[in-house]
């Protein structure tokens, strides 16, 4: 797959000739919904033989005017969604810096600019994309501004189970927030995944028999509520099954940093500084104040039986 990293105005050096099929949208986290109207698009590209092709942002774009109070957390990041990409078949991706700039453009204008800059042929997006300053410009008014140069394709909103509720972005990181990472995977069509680094912690755990990898995460990336889950994690290029704690340490103190420890099952190895992937499978329980050591560690052995368990299905 091909990248293509654009920052306005477009240089048209950049952009290879011949038509496209583009699908666009910010698409944190690839999900179900974004699949669709990436299937989509896959579908006439491969009816009309041209290179399916993607338009996205590298960052979100309330970011830029502070939208987001306490930062914004992404369900992928930007080599993620890539990766996601990749994954659908998509030939091509432009990759757009959502600048101050390049959001002052007027609809017409990002039209005439971008999308047929972009030589596309169709313009696929779901039924909720909008693009260009103004408010006003949503996938009913983008024919107009196309004005015959190219077919638009608007995907209807994806829903499943007989709700009337759409799989969305922003659902999945109010799922991801409260822990429901089964319901959160169900919508992403997949395991939610995080990465981080192994660093060193207090090494209670090994002092309890139950050793951990304390992961420190990127900034960015949105880690799953407090509590304990089944997860798996990558360590080179080898899975291993775990259970994780997002959480305060609040039977050794009240005033403790938020940490992610992982319990590997089998694993006894030293790997500071290694970069690891998580898988999060589903959670176990939140977190929880016992009245000392040996309470824990049977609360530990039950966690370990039921994360084993959980993580059976997943071979």
């Amino acid at each position: 797959m091909q990248v293509i990293k654009i920052h306005h105005p477009l240089e048209k050096r950049l952009i290879p000739a011949g038509p496209i099929v583009l699908a666009m949208g910010f698409f944190d986290g690839v999900h179900r919904g974004h699949q669709a109207v990436i299937k989509c698009a896959r579908e006439i590209a491969c009816e009309k033989g041209l290179p399916l092709v993607v338009l996205t942002y590298d960052h979100a774009p309330g970011i830029v005017y502070r939208q987001y109070k306490g930062g914004f957390k992404y369900l992928s990041t930007v080599d993620r969604k890539l990766e996601l990409l990749n994954d659908l078949d998509v030939d091509r991706v432009y990759l757009i810096s959502f600048t101050s700039s390049f959001a002052s453009l007027s609809p017409q204008q990002f039209v005439d600019e971008y999308l047929v800059g972009f030589h596309a042929q169709t313009v696929v997006a779901g039924f909720d994309h909008t693009y260009g300053k103004e408010d006003i410009a949503s996938m009913k008014l983008l024919p107009k501004y196309a004005a015959g140069r190219f077919e638009v394709i608007t995907v209807p909103k994806f829903t499943e189970n007989g709700s009337q509720e759409k799989v969305g972005s922003r659902e999945i990181r109010k799922l991801i927030d409260t822990g429901n990472v089964e319901a959160a995977n169900q919508a992403l069509g997949y395991p939610y995944q995080t990465t981080g680094l192994v660093v060193h912690g207090l090494a209670r755990g090994r002092t309890l028999g139950f050793p951990t990898i304390n992961v420190e995460h990127p900034e960015e990336e949105r880690i799953p509520g407090i509590g304990v889950y089944a997860v798996k994690v990558k360590l080179g290029k080898k899975w291993y099954d775990g259970m994780a704690s997002v959480g305060h340490n609040i039977t050794f103190g009240d005033a403790n940093q938020l940490t992610v420890e992982i319990n590997l099952f089998d694993f006894q190895q030293m790997v500071y500084g290694e970069e690891v992937v998580v898988r999060w499978y589903q959670y176990l329980r939140g977190e929880e104040k016992f009245t000392g050591a040996d309470a824990l560690v049977a609360q530990m052995k039950q966690d370990e039986q039921n994360s084993r368990r959980i993580l059976e299905k997943y071979k």
